[in-house]
């Protein structure tokens, strides 16, 4: 039997999207404190789930009349409900067939990496032994999907794929069984068309700067982001268009889980590039965008505080 193919054609029964599959030796050389060798040092191979981000969850979004749809089934129904669930369910079948399996949801309140600056956080853990990272381990899943050959990083920072385009989040298992990796994506989906930079709302995505690491081999690039620009953004900014606020202040708006933002730049703009393009393999027999979209207005940039609360507890959790 070819256990890779059975596990990727249970985990689609399952409910995933997309699997792929990533051996261990291409996470070489990552960050002690976000090595997944760490966790499960006899495991042979990562799986990587996918489940899609529904296309309608943006719509409202446009309309600027429904909001919760995308924060709650694009977001949290997926990260908290859905994907749990698909990984319950691989990681129970190959227990059934002898193996160790490590499910890994996308959600890490507990990270010893600091949401503000990406580093180790200072005093929030220490390491059992000298050799060891502090507890816990973090998982860039958009680093797991590239190296499980789902797709490429996109100038934006966002995860792309030949199916959705930057629509899906992630979930990871690992597992010591024998599982043939999948090749490395070689195709180009991101065009550096700059449209995630031009439609960002919150000027999060730099234009000029950008960060580089290099993955199985692989150089893999994008955009300098600033989270704590995008975390505002996302969740009304502005309090001229936010009717969730205290007074005239971006201090003192009320923070809550719905999607002002919405994603404008590094999802809806490179969605809409990419299915203009005709790349993307989910087809739509009604483009996205069929009038003029409701946005945030970007004045009150300069006034970000340097204090502004953050959302979100890992620099995973981006609001995008």
């Amino acid at each position: 039997m070819n256990m890779a193919k059975d596990v990727k054609k249970f985990g689609k029964a399952k409910g995933a999207d997309l699997v792929g599959i990533a051996s261990m030796d291409r996470f070489e050389g990552a960050p002690r404190q976000m090595d997944p060798r760490h966790i499960f040092p006899d495991a042979k191979a990562m799986i990587v789930c996918a489940l899609r981000i529904p296309r309608g969850t943006l719509l409202g979004i446009e309309e600027g009349t429904f909001f919760t749809s995308y924060s709650m089934m694009g977001y949290a129904g997926i990260n908290f409900v859905s994907m749990p669930m698909v990984l319950w369910g691989i990681t129970a079948h190959i227990e059934d067939q002898g193996y160790d399996a490590v499910p890994i949801a996308n959600h890490f309140p507990w990270s010893g990496i600091s949401n503000d600056h990406g580093g180790e956080r200072t005093g929030w853990s220490r390491p059992v032994a000298p050799d060891k990272p502090a507890p816990d381990v973090f998982i860039p899943l958009r680093i797991a999907a590239f190296a499980a050959g789902l797709g490429q990083i996109g100038y934006s920072k966002v995860f792309l794929t030949p199916e959705f385009g930057p629509r899906q989040r992630f979930g990871v298992i690992l597992t010591n069984a024998p599982l043939e990796p999948d090749p490395i994506f070689e195709g180009e989906l991101c065009d550096r068309c700059m449209l995630c930079v031009k439609d960002c709302t919150g000027d999060a995505i730099s234009a000029t700067e950008t960060e580089k690491i290099t993955v199985a081999g692989q150089d893999v690039e994008w955009g300098k982001l600033d989270e704590r620009r995008c975390r505002l953004a996302f969740s009304g900014g502005n309090p001229e268009a936010n009717p969730f606020y205290r007074d005239r202040t971006p201090e003192n708006i009320i923070w809550h889980g719905e999607a002002w933002e919405g994603a404008r730049g590094c999802i809806r703009a490179c969605m809409i590039h990419l299915e203009e393009k005709g790349v993307l393999k989910n087809k739509f027999e009604r483009p996205f965008r069929t009038r003029k979209p409701w946005r945030l207005q970007n004045d009150w940039k300069k006034d970000i505080p340097e204090t502004a609360p953050r959302l979100g507890p890992s620099p995973e959790h981006g609001k995008r």
